[in-house]
This record gives structure tokens, sequence and C-alpha cells, in this order.
């Protein structure tokens, strides 16, 4: 069977992989081969950024991935630091719950999500999820906006039409619809950051978006984040993925705010958006649209199941996603006669995703530089997920706790990136 880094380059359209080595052996031990996904994603992103410096005329660089760099990258919000203080990673309602048939997996990270929490459940989760089934806490929860998931096994999502739906894609989506064009001018390339040069905005939230467009910034591309004002970002999710890059925030219902996006579009290369399917359609920002207005642009879209099947339009996390495709179970624990749910131990479908999402525009601007065409490429948590299922198991080592490789940036305490020799550019 093909390595885990073997698929991913795979799913990318690479060919020939630049050389690259990997030190040290596999961190983040689990039940599942989480290391290998983690190496695998990361590896294929530091050979795409390879290809680009070398597509642009630079000296390729060597490709080296140190295990425990990557182990640290993963679980970057766990050594988050401000002036020596953490950040919690889950509100109270945030968590699985007994129901009386099962376990629910809810997300309550966020305001308006816990209040459509309690709207249908009422200020005491625990006791009303236990009164109910977990599906008729799902369907109750989703009906109402809110954010709960029944805890599947991996053989009864696998036999669920979300399930089957998720299968048939690949684990990458592309499709270069737009005609080839010639620009006007192709950005410069100064330094040893491969991406220098190329503007990217950055219409993404939470965690795996943010990853690949932090990734973006640290490879030198200019990363704007935009985020709409009524929709405030959680401070240490936000300050941990936004090294690099500028931000600023923009009501896209508004005319002048949709007008100054405009002008963004205008001058941009890369547009990544981080919405579920649909989301952003009303503002003229489906992929389609964007490259109707700016062609030759590249365009990668991240969503939590995809953006077909009876589940494409629904939201999602990397904890709900673990437990709706089975990985919280088979992580998990059993105590007497009860199995109890588990997770991984990073997010790592986010961060996964994450770095292949950015491999991906790492590719695409690459080809560009002979094709000058447009790009869109199409990545989910649900499919990364259906792909570390799928890997092959690994013996774990046990009792290697790797050191965490950190670095400061003014104030903050931070994972090193997880590939390459620099530090991060900057603070948000």
């Amino acid at each position: 069977m093909r390595t885990a880094f073997e698929q991913a380059w795979t799913a990318l359209g690479g060919g020939p992989a630049p050389a690259y080595r990997v030190a040290d052996q596999p961190v983040l031990a689990a039940a599942l081969p989480v290391a290998d996904l983690a190496l695998a994603t990361v590896t294929a992103c530091a050979c795409a950024a390879a290809e680009l410096a070398q597509a642009r005329g630079a000296k390729t660089p060597e490709v080296e991935i140190d295990a425990a760099r990557v182990a640290t990258a993963f679980t970057s919000d766990r050594h988050l630091r401000r002036a020596g203080h953490g950040f919690e990673a889950f509100a109270p309602d945030s968590a699985f719950f007994r129901a009386a048939d099962g376990w629910v997996r809810t997300h309550a990270n966020y305001p308006h999500h816990r209040e459509r929490l309690h709207r249908i459940l009422g200020p005491d989760v625990r006791a009303a999820i236990a009164e109910r089934s977990a599906q008729e806490v799902e369907t109750q929860v989703l009906a109402a906006g809110g954010l709960a998931f029944a805890v599947r096994t991996a053989q009864e999502w696998a036999a669920s039409a979300p399930g089957q739906a998720v299968a048939r894609l690949p684990l990458i989506v592309h499709s270069d619809p737009a005609p080839a064009i010639r620009r006007k001018q192709r950005p410069v390339l100064t330094g040893d950051r491969p991406a220098a040069g190329y503007k990217v905005l950055d219409l993404t939230r939470v965690i795996a978006g943010p990853v690949a467009t932090r990734t973006l910034a640290f490879l030198g591309a200019d990363v704007l984040r935009i985020d709409p004002p009524q929709l405030p970002e959680l401070e240490g999710q936000w300050l941990d993925t936004g090294l690099g890059k500028r931000s600023t925030q923009l009501d896209l219902a508004r005319p002048t705010d949709h007008a100054a996006f405009a002008e963004l579009l205008a001058d941009a290369d890369v547009v990544v958006t981080g919405y579920r399917p649909g989301a952003l359609d009303r503002f003229g920002l489906s992929p389609a649209a964007l490259l109707d207005r700016r062609p030759g642009l590249v365009v990668a879209r991240l969503s939590a199941w995809g953006g077909d099947g009876p589940w494409s339009g629904r939201r999602g996390f990397d904890s709900l996603v673990q437990a709706a495709t089975g990985i919280a179970l088979i992580e998990g624990t059993t105590e007497g006669t009860v199995d109890r749910p588990g997770v991984l131990p990073a997010q790592a479908l986010d961060h996964g995703t994450g770095y292949l999402l950015a491999a991906a525009v790492l590719r695409a601007l690459a080809a560009q530089l002979s094709t000058d065409s447009g790009h869109i490429a199409e990545l989910c948590l649900a499919r990364t997920s259906r792909w570390l299922l799928d890997l092959p198991p690994r013996e774990q080592l046990a009792g290697r706790e790797p050191e965490p490789t950190l670095t400061t940036v003014g104030d903050l305490t931070v994972a090193q990136p997880a590939f390459g020799s620099g530090s991060w550019p900057g603070r948000p």
C-alpha cells in the first residue's frame, strides 16, 4: 500500500515529489495513525512549497521535516501563551454527553451556538440530553441552527447517506473551469520565501482554514484575513492562527463594504474560504463567481462535510466530525459495559486539512506559471477523517512525549512553524 505521503501527494496532483527527509519517529500516539497523517500533510505542503520555489527560479530548498515540530504545530492551541497565560480550547457546553441510548457531542464555543443549544435543551444540557435519544438531540438542535451530533461508529457512518456521499469524494476536489488568461504582471519573487509577492484574501474562521493561510503567510504571501464584524473570533484561536497576517472586518451585506472587497479582489491572486457551501453565494462569492470576477484566480474552499450529499450545507467542527464519523469511539475507552468516546491527541482533521489546503494553493500557483489559468481546490474535514480511518495502523511508540518546539512573538509564546528554518514573521 502507498504511504500516507504518497496518497497525499497523488491527491494534490503531484508527479515526482521533491526530495525530502523526515527526522525522528512519529509522535502523537493514538489508536489511529494520526502521526502518519500529520507528517504526510506537512511533508506534502513543504514539497509543494519547494516546487513553487523552483518554478519561480529559486534554488530548490531542502525539505526536512522534524516530527517533534509537527506534533507541536498540530497542538499549537495548547502551547499558546500570552504573557504566560494560556487559553481554554472548549466551553463547558462543548463536550460529550450521555444520551438515553448513546452519546452526543455538542459545540457551544461561540455565543450564537450556545444560545441555540440552550433554546432546545435549556441551561442544563447534560440533564436534557440524558432524557433524549442521541438522534433526537441531533435532529432538534441542528434544526434550530445549533451544533450537536450523535456519536456514531465508523461502520454506522460508512453506511449512512452522508457517509457514502463523503466516501465518493476524492481527498481533494480539483477543477480548472476558467479559460487561460495572461496576467498583467506576475508577482516578483523577493527573498527566500516561495510565496512572496502573492496576495491572499482569507475568508476563513476557526482552525483549518486559518492554519492554511497562516502557512501561506509563513511562506511569504501577503495574507489579509477578512471577518464579519457580527461574528467575532475566539481570542486564543485568532492569535494562534493569525501570525504573519493582516486583518480587517467587512460586512459584505453592506454595499460600501462589498465594494471594498471588490477592490481587494481585483488585486488578489488567491481566495481561501472556510464557510459551509452556499453561505457566501449570496454575496457573489461562490468559486465560479469569484473566477468570473477575477479570471486566473486560485480559489481554495474548505467545509466540514463537502459540497455534495445530504449534509453539505451543515456546519461542523473537527470535534463534531470526529464524533459523527466514528473516530471518537475508536479513540475512546470502555468502562465496565459502557463505551466512552475519546478524541485524537490533536485536532488533526483541522490541521491536516489545513496543510493540504495550503499545499493545493502552492501547487496551483506553480502550475499557473506555465498555464495562467484559474483553479479551484476543495477539501472537507469529513473526507480527511475517511482518509485517516483508511490509513494502515502503525505500532505506537510508548513513553515518547517530545519537548515542544516554541518561539516568541512579542508577548506571545507560540509553536514554531511545522517546517522551514525561520520563525513566524509577526503577530496579527
